[in-house]
C-alpha cells in the first residue's frame, strides 16, 4: 500500500513538472492563463491575489506618488468601474497614460546611473559646494533612497570629485530627482549643475567607476589614494539600508579592478599623488628650491596631511609644525618618521603658527575656511628672501578663502593648480596605463554578466516555491488517504522521496538559470531560459519583482 502511494506521488510530480500550466510555444491570453493554472493549483491563491490582500486598501494610502503604482497588478478586479468594459474599445487619454505607466514600471529594468562633478568637468568653486564629509555618507544614502525612483545609492566624495551612483527604477526620473537633490543641498542652480556634471548610464557608469578605482581618472594618473577612498565607501556603506546588492557589488568589483591594475601593471611606479604634487608645486615656487631653511606649517594630520608630511621629509624637510585638533595622530606620525622634528600645536594656535611660517599646507575636513582674507592680512611679513607667504590648499571645501589670493603678501594654490606638476610626467604614465584598459574590460564583462544574472533570482525563487507548493499539497493529500496508521518512519520516507524527486527534477532548470559570466552567449541563454520558465509556469516574475520594490519603498517611507 505504501509503495502504491509513493508511485502516485512520483506520477503526480512528474506530470505537473513536465506539463506546466502554460505552453511555451503558444502563450495563452490572460483569461486562458487563469483557466490553465486553475487545474494545477486551484486551492492556492496566485501571487497577485496574495499581494493584493497584503496591501493597504487603496493606493491613496501609499506614501509615494500614485503614478508610480503599476495599477494592473495592485488593484483588485472588483475596483474596476462597470463602464470600463464599454470604454475598453475606445480608451481615454488618461487610461492610455495609466496603461503606459504600468507597462513602463513593470517591464523597465533598473538602471545604474553615475552622476556628479569631478576635477575634469567642474572648477573647485563648484565642487566644494557639493563636497560631502564621510560621516554624512550614510545619511546621504538614506536621503537618496527616499526619493521615489531610487532603490540603491552610494556617494564618493574626495578632493577631486563628488560622484553619486544609484540604482534607479527609471533613468529619466532618477536623474531628475538626484539632480534636484544635488541642487537643493548645494544651492547651485540646476542649469549650472547640468553644464558641469557627468552623467553616465549602466555599462558606461560601471566603466567610469572602474577607471576611477584604477587611478585612470585621477588628476595624477595612477595615484593610489583613490582606491583607499573607494574601499571606504564600501566600509561606510556596510549595513546601511540602500547600500544594497547591486551598488555594493559594483563598488566591491571596482576595488578588485583597482587591485589588479596596481598588481599587474606598472602604472603606480613613479607616479605622484595629490599630496606629493602639492609638495612638488611648493618646491617649484621656492626661490631656493629647497625645504632646508623654509619654515613649514601643515594644518591637518589626517590621511592627506600625513602624506604631505611624508613627502616633505622625502624632499629634505627636517622640521615642521603640525596643527591638528588632537595630538594622537601627530604622535603616530612622529613614531613612524623618526629623526624628524615634528612640533604639535592645537588648532587654537593656528594663526600664531601661521605668523611664523613661510609655507602653509592645509588639508582638513573643515566645512568653512580656516584662513580668511582679514586674518591673513594681519600676519607679519615672511622671512627674508621670500616675497609672499605660500599657501598650498588641497582641501575640499577649501581651507583658504579665495580672497586671500588678492593680497600682495600671499600666494595661494589649490588642487586645480596642480596640473603644472602633473603634466611633467603624464606621458610616461599614459603608456603604462595601456595595460590597465584590458583589465578593466575583463572586469567590466564579469560585472555585467553578474548584474544581468541577478534578473533570474526572482524566477529561481518563484519556480522553486511553485514546485514546493505542489509537492507539499500532493504529499498531504496522499497521507490523508493513507489514514492514521502511517508510522513516523514511513512519513519521513515519503517526505524524503518527494523532496528528492523535486530537487532532482529542478536541478537541470536551476543550472540553466545561473550565469557563470564566461561569455555573452551563455548569458543570453540564461535570460531566455528565465523568460521561458516565466511563460510556461506563469511565475509573473516581473510583476512580483515590482511588488517587492514597492513594499521596500513603502517600508522606508513608514520609518
Amino acid at each position: 500500500m505504501l509503495l502504491s502511494y509513493c508511485n502516485q506521488i512520483i506520477n503526480i510530480i512528474l506530470r505537473i513538472t513536465l506539463h506546466p500550466p502554460h505552453s511555451f510555444f503558444s502563450p495563452p491570453t490572460p483569461m486562458a492563463a487563469v483557466a490553465g493554472s486553475a487545474s494545477a493549483s486551484a486551492s492556492l491563491p496566485s501571487s497577485s491575489a496574495r499581494f493584493r490582500r497584503s496591501l493597504p486598501p487603496s493606493p491613496s494610502q501609499l506614501s509615494f506618488p500614485r503614478s508610480r503604482i503599476p495599477t494592473r497588478s495592485l488593484l483588485s478586479d472588483n475596483s474596476i468601474p462597470q463602464n470600463a468594459v464599454v470604454a475598453a474599445s475606445k480608451p481615454s487619454p488618461l487610461q492610455l497614460l495609466k496603461t503606459s505607466a504600468a507597462d513602463r514600471y513593470t517591464k523597465e529594468k533598473s538602471s545604474i546611473i553615475g552622476i556628479g562633478l569631478n576635477i575634469h568637468t567642474a572648477p573647485v568653486e563648484m565642487r566644494e559646494k557639493l563636497a560631502i564629509p564621510e560621516a554624512q555618507w550614510p545619511q546621504v544614502i538614506a536621503d537618496l533612497c527616499a526619493l521615489n525612483h531610487i532603490e540603491e545609492a552610494a556617494v564618493l566624495s574626495t578632493c577631486n570629485r563628488m560622484e553619486i551612483y544609484v540604482v534607479a527604477l527609471s533613468q529619466h526620473r532618477g536623474v531628475k530627482e538626484v539632480t534636484e537633490w544635488m541642487s537643493k543641498v548645494s544651492g547651485v542652480p540646476i542649469p549650472e549643475l547640468c553644464k558641469h556634471q557627468i552623467l553616465l548610464y549602466n555599462k558606461d557608469a560601471t566603466r567610469h567607476l572602474f577607471e576611477v578605482a584604477a587611478g585612470l581618472d585621477s588628476l595624477v594618473l595612477g595615484e593610489g589614494q583613490i582606491l583607499a577612498q573607494v574601499k571606504q565607501v564600501v566600509k561606510t556603506g556596510q549595513g546601511v539600508p540602500g547600500f544594497d546588492r547591486k551598488i555594493s557589488g559594483l563598488f566591491k568589483q571596482a576595488i578588485s579592478v583597482g587591485k589588479r591594475v596596481r598588481t599587474e601593471t606598472n602604472i603606480s611606479s613613479g607616479s605622484v599623488s595629490v599630496s606629493s604634487a602639492a609638495v612638488e608645486l611648493a618646491l617649484m615656487k621656492l626661490s631656493e628650491s629647497s625645504f632646508a631653511n623654509a619654515r613649514v606649517l601643515v594644518v591637518g594630520a589626517g590621511k592627506m596631511g600625513k602624506l604631505v608630511i611624508k613627502h616633505l621629509v622625502a624632499k629634505g624637510c627636517r622640521r615642521m609644525v603640525v596643527v591638528n585638533r588632537t595630538e594622537e595622530k601627530v604622535n603616530a606620525i612622529r613614531h613612524e618618521l623618526k629623526g624628524v622634528d615634528i612640533v604639535f600645536r592645537p588648532l587654537s594656535e593656528m594663526l600664531e603658527c601661521a605668523a611664523e611660517a613661510d609655507i602653509i599646507f592645509t588639508s582638513t575636513a573643515s566645512e568653512s575656511p580656516l584662513f580668511s582674507k582679514e586674518n591673513v592680512q594681519m600676519l607679519p611679513s615672511v622671512s627674508q628672501g621670500e616675497r609672499r607667504r605660500l599657501f598650498v590648499d588641497i582641501s575640499i571645501p577649501r581651507n583658504v578663502e579665495p580672497g586671500v589670493s588678492d593680497l600682495d603678501t600671499a600666494l595661494v594654490y589649490n588642487v586645480d593648480d596642480l596640473q603644472e606638476v602633473v603634466a611633467a610626467n603624464k606621458e610616461d604614465r599614459l603608456q603604462k596605463a595601456a595595460e590597465a584598459w584590458g583589465i578593466i574590460q575583463e572586469e567590466l564583462n564579469k560585472f555585467e554578466a553578474w548584474k544581468d544574472s541577478l534578473e533570474t533570482v526572482p524566477t529561481i525563487k518563484k519556480f522553486r516555491a511553485y514546485a514546493e507548493r505542489i509537492r507539499a499539497a500532493e504529499m498531504e493529500k496522499c497521507l490523508s488517504k493513507m489514514g492514521n496508521d502511517v508510522s513516523k518512519e514511513h512519513k519521513e520516507a515519503i517526505y524524503a522521496l518527494s523532496m528528492g524527486i523535486v530537487n532532482k527534477l529542478l536541478s537541470g532548470p536551476m543550472q540553466h538559470l545561473r550565469c557563470d559570466g564566461n561569455n555573452n552567449h551563455s548569458l543570453d541563454e540564461v535570460l531566455e531560459n528565465m523568460r521561458a520558465l516565466n511563460r510556461m509556469y506563469d511565475l509573473e516574475t516581473e510583476i512580483s519583482l515590482m511588488e517587492e520594490k514597492i513594499r521596500v519603498k513603502m517600508g522606508r517611507a513608514q520609518k
